[in-house]
């Protein structure tokens, strides 16, 4: 399933409810930390396609079957595409910066992420293992530096 996100900072706001509404049709409950986790990695990379790129992009989404099917896959995939062949570069953001900690919190979060030349532009990806263990917070998974998201990577909009 995918979504269309224009070059609109608001199309954050949609993918994530987008994304919620997807999440109920799979059976991924929203107090899943599952859940959370993944919305605020689908917030990270459309953010990132539209703040640094100023192009449309497209949000994909792989969602695993019902849990009682066997040999379902329980690996959630979050994809997204843009225009620019700018490869994504992570930065370090100091502890006062309002931004540049995106791909960190996907580096931190996600069970694999990457990134790949895609046609005329790049796909950027990661992947949560329905079945791993709980998620640390984003706080304290990469290292406590990220104070500035606490409260603010699960806000309903």
């Amino acid at each position: 399933m995918q979504l269309e996100i224009r070059p609109d900072p608001a199309e954050v706001g949609r993918a994530r409810r987008w994304t919620r509404s997807r999440l109920a049709g799979a059976g991924i409950t929203a107090d899943e930390p599952l859940a959370e986790t993944l919305i605020l990695l689908v917030s990270e990379l459309v953010t990132n396609a539209v703040v640094h790129t100023g192009r449309p992009a497209v949000l994909r989404l792989c969602l695993p079957g019902p849990a009682d099917e066997k040999g379902a896959s329980a690996t959630v995939r979050v994809e997204v595409t843009d225009r620019s062949s700018r490869a994504p570069v992570p930065r370090c953001a100091d502890d006062d910066a309002t931004g540049g900690r995106g791909l960190a919190l996907v580096d931190c979060l996600a069970d694999r992420w990457g990134w790949s030349p895609e046609d005329a532009g790049k796909s950027i990806w990661c992947e949560l293992d329905r079945c791993s263990q709980p998620r640390r917070s984003a706080a304290v998974a990469c290292g406590g530096g990220l104070s500035a998201y606490e409260g603010l990577a699960f806000e309903a909009v």
